[in-house]
């Protein structure tokens, strides 16, 4: 996608841009009231809110609903293919370091086939974000389970049920070694927007987990989350150095029994909020924790509210800085290379 956008104003400096800046002239052809519409809105917006130019910044997507995503931004971009977005983004990167990286994917894309490539840029910890389009269907093939679908979910691949297990996006960017995860729904922009600008605050693989609603073939699947009147109960907002509180009124928290988090009322069961878990994104014991809230066996997974917000962030050096620092320290003590001595090898025959 070529961008040809006057970057100068009368002096040579760069014209403050704003949200439809960065808004193409093609037709979205996401399905009316799908979720992705409100992400789309909110990335653009970010970009112009931190002056993010269009010739400095890429989208990459693989497959799937959310991969139409470049299609929509006024900047450079690739549409690749299915579950390789992470190999094409860590090359992209290692070319040029300067560029602004964006990955965009979905549960099946990044998930299932992806897999194996979002957990290596993990652990690598490339610059760059992604950020995972959470709806817990195949949308874009009508509606097939996805490797997050609950238990027994009826699709048309699995009309008796899925019996297999769901994985666990949270955690399984806290076991490759992500050194930024986070988690935003499509349904609060503000809440959504703070945690764009901290992930592309954040140096190294920030990940980024939104629940978006598929208003076509599992519409409501967050409903409990997203709703005024459910959304207080069930959600719980991380915030750095803040107890784990929730409810209408703040009124119910989370309390750290060694290492089991239980819910307590602080008006009935005679703790304050100075007895609560305190949220430190440093600890990763505890954002595992955080992580299996829904899933863990020792707790009540109904009762227990879904956590929003930045779960972990560590600094570790960058993949692509360590690897030209390589080469540039390789090249001052050995001189550059040569490309026939080096196809040519060490040993050479001759034969008669």
């Amino acid at each position: 996608m070529a961008v040809d956008v006057n970057l100068n104003g009368t002096n040579g400096v760069p014209i403050p841009l704003k949200a439809k800046d960065f808004a193409t002239d093609q037709d979205v052809r996401w399905c009316p009231g799908c979720g992705d519409y409100s992400i789309l809105k909110q990335v653009q917006t970010v970009l112009a809110d931190l002056g993010k130019q269009p010739h400095e910044t890429v989208f990459i997507s693989g497959i799937g609903c959310s991969s139409r995503f470049p299609y929509y931004m006024e900047t450079y971009g690739l549409h690749s293919i299915h579950g390789r977005a992470p190999a094409f983004a860590s090359g992209l990167k290692i070319a040029n370091p300067n560029l602004s990286v964006w990955v965009i994917t979905g549960d099946g894309d990044g998930l299932s086939i992806g897999g194996n490539h979002m957990l290596h840029m993990f652990r690598r910890n490339f610059d760059l974000n992604l950020i995972l389009f959470n709806n817990q269907i195949y949308g874009l093939t009508k509606g097939q389970y996805s490797p997050t679908s609950e238990e027994n979910k009826r699709t048309a691949s699995t009309p008796y049920g899925s019996i297999d297990h769901p994985l666990n996006p949270i955690a399984f960017a806290l076991g490759a070694d992500a050194t930024f995860v986070a988690r935003s729904m499509d349904r609060d922009p503000k809440h959504l927007k703070d945690m764009l600008m901290k992930a592309d605050g954040h140096r190294g693989t920030s990940f980024l987990e939104i629940y978006q609603n598929c208003n076509i073939f599992n519409d409501g699947a967050f409903e409990t989350f997203t709703e005024k009147d459910t959304k207080p109960d069930t959600t719980l907002l991380l915030e750095k150095g803040q107890p784990l509180v929730f409810g209408k009124e703040n009124e119910k928290g989370i309390h750290l029994d060694g290492f089991t988090p239980k819910i307590v009322d602080l008006r009935t069961d005679g703790m304050t909020k100075d007895d609560l878990w305190v949220h430190d994104e440093t600890d990763l014991i505890k954002a595992q924790i955080l992580s299996r809230f829904f899933d863990n066996p020792t707790v009540d997974a109904n009762a227990m509210p879904r956590p929003f917000g930045v779960f972990y962030q560590t600094e570790r050096p960058c993949y692509e800085a360590l690897l030209h620092q390589q080469i540039d320290s390789t090249v001052s003590s050995l001189g550059e290379g040569n490309l026939d001595k080096l196809l040519a090898g060490g040993s050479t025959w001759e034969i008669k």
